[in-house]
């Protein structure tokens, strides 16, 4: 349950931000609507389409809203660096960690930027939906979302009429999670966000180009690799399980997951040219390996 002085807290702190962004928008105007969009979103609003923010807003009509939206001219690449400076001011600490993921957003028909039939990991099973990539920003102060990129398949990138249509920019190519990701670390690292640590699931992880750029940063990272890949000293993930004897293992539980806690047996391994990294295997037989916390 929220209590009123917390509710009026989060109230202040959004005033804030608000503040931090606002000369992102050149018109009183855009700025007003740009607050009651915000807002609106973050409202217990049913559906999140203009008419019903609008709505929330109390506007007569959603043409304030759809034009801030469509056709006002303001770069949303300008208000993350904004963002991200505000985040490193009020949540940064020392041994931040930057933390990938992607997210599926289910939809109907054809006409919005990147939709296709496509695995969802929200959903759990292939539907009609855009893709996200993430990135947040986490310490013990807090946690938020500090980027984004929007995945376009190779059925949209090989119909520039298409991505036209849909206000995609002609310079805009065709690039895997995986190259995104890679984008928004690279941003992140740049930023006044202090990051010691990244961490992602297996669709990143197994992108050796991902965990090369990490390990070319000097940041450390706990990824999912696949037993399959190749690592440092060995030609596989699976090579560094068998360095550990079976007394090295320890039984524990990273964090509840939907069906529990997610238990895993975690020893040390240590590397030619790297100074520790923490490597993982899952108790049942057939599930991939963590790799590894990797701090040179």
């Amino acid at each position: 349950m929220i209590i009123e002085s917390a509710a009026a807290q989060w109230d202040l702190e959004l005033d804030d931000l608000f503040l931090t962004i606002g000369h992102r928008f050149g018109r009183v105007e855009l700025r007003r609507r740009m607050r009651d969009y915000v807002r609106g979103l973050l409202a217990p609003v049913a559906r999140k389409n203009s008419w019903q923010l609008a709505e929330q807003a109390g506007h007569s009509t959603p043409d304030g809203l759809q034009h801030l939206l469509a056709g006002s001219k303001w770069e949303p690449d300008d208000i993350r660096d904004d963002l991200q400076e505000y985040v490193a001011s009020k949540l940064g600490e020392a041994d931040g960690i930057l933390i990938i993921d992607d997210t599926g957003f289910i939809k109907k028909g054809t006409t919005s930027a990147g939709v296709q039939r496509q695995y969802s990991g929200t959903a759990g099973r292939t539907e009609n939906c855009q893709i996200g990539v993430f990135a947040a920003y986490a310490t013990t102060r807090g946690r938020a979302l500090v980027d984004r990129e929007l995945y376009l398949p190779k059925s949209w990138t090989e119909d520039r009429e298409r991505c036209r249509t849909a206000r995609v920019p002609d310079e805009r190519e065709f690039a895997t999670k995986g190259e995104l990701a890679r984008h928004m670390v690279l941003r992140a690292l740049a930023s006044p966000m202090p990051i010691t640590w990244v961490t992602a699931d297996s669709a990143y992880g197994q992108d050796n180009r991902f965990r090369r750029l990490l390990e070319q940063s000097g940041v450390g990272y706990v990824l999912a690799v696949p037993k399959s890949q190749f690592s440092v000293g060995c030609s596989r993930i699976e090579g560094l399980f068998a360095q550990a004897p079976d007394e090295a293992w320890e039984k524990i539980s990273c964090g509840d997951g939907a069906k529990g806690p997610r238990v895993y047996h975690w020893a040390a391994v240590r590397l030619p040219d790297v100074a520790e990294r923490l490597s993982g295997r899952d108790p049942s037989p057939d599930a991939m390996g963590a790799d590894p916390a990797q701090h040179q």
